[in-house]
């Protein structure tokens, strides 16, 4: 990923120093396991631990020539090793090496970005109890419907993380197996003790059967659960994106002191942040339909999948923990306009409890049929000529006749819709 969405500490993962310095403990630990099976020598073992070193720029120059990666790295490990190194990947293949590796290195970034999430759940938790209270108005359709709470959104952003963060664990420990099998995985050349060993050293499970390498299936699981989290991503930032159009504009990204808007418009303060986390969010999705293609490889195994997650394994989880990081931001610093929550709640001369009236009336005695004409006639003539619908409906002797003004005023107190928000924020975030 290009370093303007890229974070330090996700790019470490999939930096060459790093995923040499993991093949390198691979074949280190196996040749440990080999000594103690008295496959090798223990001095041997104790040669690669002692002298085994690598120079990326040197493994480079020897690929170069052999086009074999692994081969370049066991090359220039064997110059430093000497004589033992004769030992090195005794009964194993390359997919022992780049496979574990790979599960590696996704598990570091998983664990990457459930911090990520741990911290956006603990922006989205603060805010929501904020603006518990808040009042605003609920949209389906983009069209006005009833009153909620701001803080009832950032809730349910809360509860979808959440999920969020468990699927991502189960896609982790999905992911999270070791394979040192040999060729086509019959464990022919090396005792399956050998990747126990490794597998126990590395923080991995054995992978039960590996057909020479880790099936495909795992790796789909987890790019499709960062392209859900993604999703949710941009359903967040999306929702920020419409609340600050200039005709809603409840809330807005912080724009600090000194940042220009737009290169001809001195004016313009644009949801920039939100609108770039619905790119990334594409990005992230992007990447699932290959990661489920490299599933069908041919028999025992094929390399068709192997420049697909050169690519996808760095730039998903590179892109996702970017966009993470600046979300948390964004929702950390959001202003918040409850003057012009409360402003477009009355926009429509009190239409949002249209529904509170029809059901008042049904209680009364009218049919809901009867019901929903009297409400509905009076509501499309508050939208087409203004006014207000409390006003129209009091001046209706149909309406007053079983319901009196007094009883018509209470039907128009918005308190009434946030009565059950604290059992919504109990579910959510347990009693307090």
């Amino acid at each position: 990923m290009i370093p303007r969405y890229s974070r330090p500490e996700m790019v470490a993962v999939w930096a060459p120093e790093a995923k040499f310095r993991i093949w390198f403990e691979i074949e280190a630990h196996a040749m440990d396991a080999q000594a103690r099976l008295g496959v090798v020598p223990k001095a041997a073992a104790e040669a690669v631990w002692e002298r085994g070193k690598f120079e990326v720029d040197r493994i480079e120059a020897i690929e170069a020539e052999v086009k074999h990666d692994v081969i370049a790295f066991l090359t220039n490990l064997a110059e430093h090793v000497g004589e033992e190194a004769r030992f090195i990947h005794q009964g194993m293949t390359s997919s022992d090496v780049l496979d574990t590796c790979f599960a590696v290195q996704l598990a570091r970034a998983a664990d990457l970005l459930m911090a990520d999430i741990e911290g956006l759940l603990a922006a989205l938790k603060k805010r929501a109890f904020e603006h518990r209270d808040t009042l605003c108005i609920g949209r389906s359709h983009g069209i006005h419907a009833e009153p909620t709470t701001f803080g009832l959104k950032l809730a349910g952003f809360y509860a979808e993380f959440e999920r969020q963060l468990k699927r991502l664990k189960a896609a982790r420990d999905e992911v999270a197996t070791c394979a040192i099998s040999g060729s086509v995985g019959t464990f022919a050349h090396i005792d399956p003790e050998v990747e126990a060993h490794v597998a126990e050293r590395l923080g991995l499970k054995v992978e039960p059967v590996s057909s020479q390498v880790i099936p495909r299936d795992r790796h789909a699981v987890f790019f499709a659960t960062l392209g859900i989290i993604a999703s949710s991503v941009e359903r967040l930032a999306l929702e920020i994106r419409h609340l600050q159009r200039t005709e809603v504009r409840e809330v807005e990204e912080v724009f600090s002191a000194g940042q220009k808007g737009s290169s001809s418009m001195p004016h313009k303060r644009n949801p920039v942040l939100s609108e770039n986390l619905t790119g990334l969010a594409r990005i992230v999705r992007g990447y699932v339909i290959p990661a489920m293609e490299n599933v069908a490889l041919w028999h025992e195994r094929d390399i068709s999948h192997s420049s697909v997650e050169r690519i996808i394994g760095p730039d998903a989880t590179v892109t996702l923990d970017f966009a993470l990081a600046r979300l948390t931001g964004l929702i950390e610093n959001l202003v918040v306009y409850p003057q012009a929550m409360q402003a477009n709640l009355d926009q429509l001369g009190g239409l949002i409890n249209s529904q509170r009236v029809l059901l008042a009336l049904t209680q009364a005695g009218l049919s809901r049929e009867e019901a929903y004409d009297l409400v509905q006639k009076h509501a499309m003539s508050v939208w087409q000529d203004g006014g207000q619908l409390l006003d129209r409906l009091k001046a209706d002797a149909a309406v007053t006749a079983v319901l009196p003004a007094d009883a018509l005023e209470a039907l128009f107190d918005l308190a009434y819709h946030t009565k059950h928000v604290g059992t919504i924020f109990a579910r959510v975030f347990g009693q307090s």
